[in-house]
């Protein structure tokens, strides 16, 4: 017992100091806001780079480093004429597009080549909270606006699941993309459980790499009840609701037969929310035999048809340029010092959290 009120004074100081942290934090962040609504910061942008230029200079760095100095610096020289030379033939070809009237609005869609597909590369790493999904849904916004007929849009998503709403809400913005008539490819290198899977089942086609963590269509609520030892020691907790249901489970308070048995016939409701919603996604899909809330590695998730393809997401990237011009868009804030220490610290929180749990998804050391 002497450990015990150790350890409980050890815990009220450190949530003291975390709270009033937290305050400090909120004040400052809260000034610094105030500041740049003043001076009307810019609160963020859409940042894009093409993989195919990336994936070419890559090559050739490999090609330059196995060549003689001379002949690399020829062969550059060479290359750079070329491409000069190809870039003064497209812009003329567009002004003569232009000037005929012809596929009104085209000089203004981005494409390096107009007989090129365009493939728009999103990436979801997803915490407890789904977090990511503030980004995801300006990317989807301004992929929507750039995208056109025959384009596709690639999500890699990586989230071992979290918060219903959250992902709930991650969900739907990739189902703006199929409603918006756009092949939508999800891509699961690491880990898509429980809300991470929600998201990837929204895709026409769901890839994933031979270990991938893929499935955990469940849903599970897990909450610590001091009651019995404050009891034990003479303190009361005072829970007042209104509404018969309004606290089903509580942490100090006394728990009910009718409490738990509610909680567990919402933990259902949501199941049947989350099995109705991937099957609407994916018709073909057994679901009553994959959503035992189970996990299954890529090739156990294929045999299951969770996936469609075993693949990573360098390999269909890699392919994808043959035929296309391939962009990876992202969202990205100005952030002050704080804000970054903060956003690092809330990471590791976050990943650590997502340890535990893919952990006793998929057995991972």
């Amino acid at each position: 017992m002497e450990f015990l009120y150790d350890y409980l004074g050890f815990f009220a100081k450190t949530a003291t100091v975390v709270v009033a942290a937290v305050i400090v934090i909120t004040a400052i962040s809260a000034a610094g806001a105030h500041r740049a609504m003043r001076h009307r910061r810019p609160t963020g942008h859409v940042e894009v780079q093409r993989f195919n230029d990336r994936l070419r200079d890559m090559g050739r760095a490999i090609e330059e480093a196995s060549l003689p100095h001379a002949l690399a610096k020829k062969r550059r020289k060479h290359e750079a004429k070329a491409e000069k030379a190809r870039r003064k033939e497209q812009k003329k070809a567009e002004k003569q597009a232009q000037k005929q009237g012809q596929q009104e609005g085209e000089q203004d869609t981005g494409k390096d080549d107009k007989s090129r597909r365009r493939v728009f590369v999103l990436d979801f790493k997803g915490d407890i909270g789904a977090n990511a999904v503030d980004a995801l849904r300006l990317e989807v916004t301004a992929v929507l606006v750039a995208a056109s007929e025959g384009d596709e849009v690639v999500v890699r998503v990586e989230s071992a699941g979290g918060t219903v709403h959250g992902y709930g809400l991650a969900a739907s913005q990739l189902a703006r993309v199929r409603t918006a008539g756009h092949a939508l490819t999800s891509i699961v290198d690491k880990v898509a459980a429980s809300g991470g899977y929600l998201m990837a089942a929204v895709a026409d086609r769901v890839l994933a790499a031979p270990f991938a963590v893929v499935g955990s269509i469940g849903v599970v609520a897990q909450i610590p009840n001091f009651h019995r030892l404050l009891k034990k020691h003479d303190v009361d907790v005072e829970v007042l609701t209104a509404g018969r249901h309004k606290r089903t489970l509580d942490i100090l308070g006394e728990n009910t037969p009718e409490g738990r048995e509610k909680m567990q016939e919402e933990l259902h409701d949501v199941h049947s929310l989350f099995q109705e919603y991937v099957r609407d996604w994916r018709p073909s899909l057994d679901i009553e035999a994959v959503s035992t809330g189970e996990a299954w590695y890529g090739q156990r998730a294929l045999d299951r048809a969770l996936v469609d393809e075993i693949a990573t997401s360098d390999e269909y990237l890699v392919r994808a340029c043959e035929d296309a011009d391939v962009f990876e868009v992202s969202w990205e804030e100005p952030k002050r010092p704080i804000e970054r220490l903060m956003g690092q610290f809330a990471t590791a929180i976050g990943q650590a959290a997502d340890r535990l749990l893919a952990r006793t998804l998929g057995g991972i050391r």
